[in-house]
C-alpha cells in the first residue's frame, strides 16, 4: 500500500500533508507533518498540482482557499471539526452587530464561511500576536474559549470569546489532578500543554504551546521525560525524533476520532480517484483569503 501511494503521488504530482494528530502510518508517509500554521504555509508555497490534506475539514478548506488553481483532496469527507461547527458565519455576524467597534480574529479552526466574516485568522501559535495587531481595543475571538483566555495573558485588549463556551472536545478531557498525579510519579518530567486545555490545566504545565511548539520543546529541552496534554497522535512524532526520551500522555484516551478517519487505504483511494475534492465558493474564498493572509503575514489588515 505504501508503494502504491508513493507511485500514485508521483504520477499525480501530489503533496501529502498530515497534521500532528494523524495516525502514525499516515504521518510516516506524508511529505510534511505539522500544525495548522505550518501546514497552511506549506500549502501556500507548494508547486504541486494536487494537495492531499490529512486533517479535518477546515484545514483542507484553508488549503483550497490559498490554492484556488490546485486540486485539494481530503481522504475522508467525514473528517469534520466539532469546534469549527460551533461558530457558523451567521453567528459571527450576530456578534459583530452587538460589538460594531470590535475587530474579529478567528482561530484557524473555523469554517470558510466564518473566516469570510473576520478581519484576521490566527493559530494557537500566533493568536496573541494577531490580536495585538488589530486596530481596536476590543477583539472578538472564536471559537475556542480556552485559547481566548490564554491569549488574554499577552494583550491589553479586551478579548470577547465567541461563542461564549466554544471548546475542543479533546482538550477539555484533561484533568489537573490527574496530571499532578502523573507528575508525582514522574517528578523529573516536564508537563507540556496545548492552550486549548482548560486554564487550570495550563496553570500546572511547564510549557504551553501549539503542537509545533510542543514538539520543538520536546526536542530542545534538557528534560528526558515529558507528560503531554494534547491529542495522543503528537507523541508518535516526538518518540520518532527523540527516541531516548520518555513521553507519557496526560490522558491516554485523548483521541480525535475525526482526525483518525484517514488511513492508508482511503489515502490511496483519494489519490487514485481524486476524491474527495474540497471546494470553497469563490466569493467566500476571496474574503476568507484576505483574513488568512493576515495570519501568514502577507497582508497587513483586512480592507
Amino acid at each position: 500500500m505504501v508503494n502504491k501511494i508513493l507511485q500514485l503521488k508521483k504520477e499525480r504530482q501530489a503533496l501529502i500533508l498530515a497534521h500532528n494528530y494523524q495516525r502514525p502510518e499516515v504521518q510516516d508517509i506524508a511529505d510534511f507533518v505539522g500544525d495548522s500554521l505550518e501546514l497552511s504555509l506549506c500549502a501556500a508555497q507548494t508547486d504541486d498540482k494536487v494537495i492531499v490534506f490529512c486533517g479535518v475539514n477546515f484545514m483542507a478548506e484553508t488549503a483550497a482557499i490559498l490554492n484556488p488553481e490546485k486540486r485539494v483532496l481530503i481522504p475522508d469527507k467525514n473528517a469534520l471539526c466539532p469546534m469549527a461547527a460551533m461558530l457558523p458565519g451567521e453567528l459571527v455576524r450576530l456578534y459583530q452587530k452587538k460589538y460594531p467597534a470590535a475587530r474579529t480574529v478567528l482561530y484557524i479552526n473555523t469554517l470558510a464561511e466564518a473566516k469570510a466574516n473576520c478581519d484576521a485568522v490566527c493559530t494557537s501559535a500566533n493568536s496573541a500576536e494577531i490580536i495585538n495587531r488589530m486596530d481596536s481595543e476590543t477583539v472578538l475571538f472564536g471559537p475556542d474559549r480556552n485559547l481566548a483566555h490564554y491569549a488574554k495573558n499577552f494583550t491589553n485588549k479586551r478579548v470577547i470569546p465567541i461563542p461564549e463556551f466554544g471548546f475542543c472536545p479533546v482538550h477539555v478531557l484533561f484533568n489537573k489532578n490527574a496530571i499532578l498525579k502523573l507528575k508525582r510519579a514522574h517528578p523529573d518530567a516536564e508537563v507540556l500543554a496545548h492552550p486549548e486545555c482548560n486554564p487550570e490545566v495550563c496553570r500546572v504545565a511547564d510549557f504551553i504551546g501549539s503542537t509545533s511548539r510542543m514538539y520543538k520543546r520536546a526536542l530542545l529541552s534538557s528534560a528526558r521525560e515529558f507528560i503531554v496534554a494534547t491529542e495522543v497522535g503528537l507523541l508518535h512524532r516526538m518518540k520518532k525524533d527523540r527516541g531516548e526520551a520518555v513521553f507519557t500522555p496526560a490522558y491516554e484516551e485523548a483521541v480525535c476520532a475525526h482526525m483518525r478517519l484517514h488511513n492508508l487505504e482511503n489515502l490511496y483511494q483519494s489519490l487514485r480517484h481524486e476524491r474527495y475534492r474540497v471546494k470553497v465558493p469563490l466569493k467566500i474564498a476571496a474574503r476568507a483569503r484576505n483574513a488568512v493572509e493576515v495570519m501568514l503575514g502577507t497582508r497587513e489588515t483586512l480592507a
